[in-house]
């Protein structure tokens, strides 16, 4: 499905029910925003024509990430996360190609995809189905954030182990769905817990680019359900936003300063 269309601000692709040319509903949403020049769309042979390739390398310490050059919208990277019953793939980029692919099945491919939040969609169900139609984990409280139809499984309640090892965990940051996903070898947040540039913190916004904060309650919320696991490292949205050593401890600093800087 190369020809359906993908936001060029936040990177969604759209299956055709969905898509109205004149707007992304993520980006109308006032966590996002339309590109100052009006609302664009590209396609995945578009980002091919145009000379972006997918990538896969190390993120230490640990993971492979996996991403697009030139980047593309918000710039994430995905992460793969190993584990008995496969890896899982936790948030997507855009776009992928068939170097991409058989890349990761070197690396022995993929048995679930895991959304943090809408903005990192990406091309989801395109990843799904490369991969043999997984499934794709969207918390049902992003329900209407999904604008592709496909192996879509929506989950209730505040964790779910999808695979053994790898925990959803509902932390309702940022948005109400805001899921991280731990794994034994630390917790992968996207930009629910977002690693600052100083990576010894993260942060919380409800919206990054408009700079609204996010609440106390929801933040208060979030770090009681991570509590009860253990993690010394957490992997944020972008390349090397990864605070490497004693990260429960960092979450709870930042959330501690965070929210002395609202009062």
């Amino acid at each position: 499905m190369t020809e359906l269309p993908i936001c060029r601000t936040c990177g969604v692709q759209y299956g055709a029910a969905s898509f109205d040319a004149r707007t992304c509903a993520i980006c109308a949403d006032e966590r996002q925003y339309t590109g100052w020049d009006g609302q664009h769309w590209t396609t995945l042979a578009g980002l091919s024509a145009a000379g972006h390739r997918g990538v896969v390398r190390p993120e230490p310490p640990g993971l492979t990430g996996v991403g697009v050059e030139p980047s593309v919208a918000i710039g994430q990277r995905a992460l793969i996360v190993p584990g008995d019953g496969g890896n899982v793939l936790f948030d997507c980029v855009p776009y992928l190609d068939d170097r991409t692919v058989a890349e990761i099945h070197r690396r022995g491919g993929l048995a679930a995809i895991a959304l943090s939040h809408p903005h990192f969609y990406g091309a989801m169900i395109e990843w799904s189905r490369a991969f043999g139609d997984i499934p794709v984990y969207v918390h049902a409280a992003d329900r209407q954030w999904v604008k592709r139809r496909g192996n879509v499984r929506f989950w209730d309640g505040d964790t779910l182990e999808i695979l053994p090892g790898r925990t959803l965990i509902n932390c309702g940051v940022h948005f109400p769905g805001g899921t991280v996903l731990h794994w034994p070898g630390g917790l992968c947040t996207g930009d629910i817990f977002t690693v600052v540039m100083d990576r010894r913190w993260v942060s919380f916004m409800y919206s990054y680019p408009n700079f609204i904060p996010e609440s106390p309650a929801v933040i208060t919320r979030a770090l009681s359900l991570v509590e009860p696991f253990d993690f010394d490292t957490i992997y944020g949205a972008w390349w090397g936003r990864v605070v490497t050593s004693n990260a429960k401890a960092a979450l709870a600093a930042s959330a501690d300063r965070y929210l002395r800087h609202l009062h």
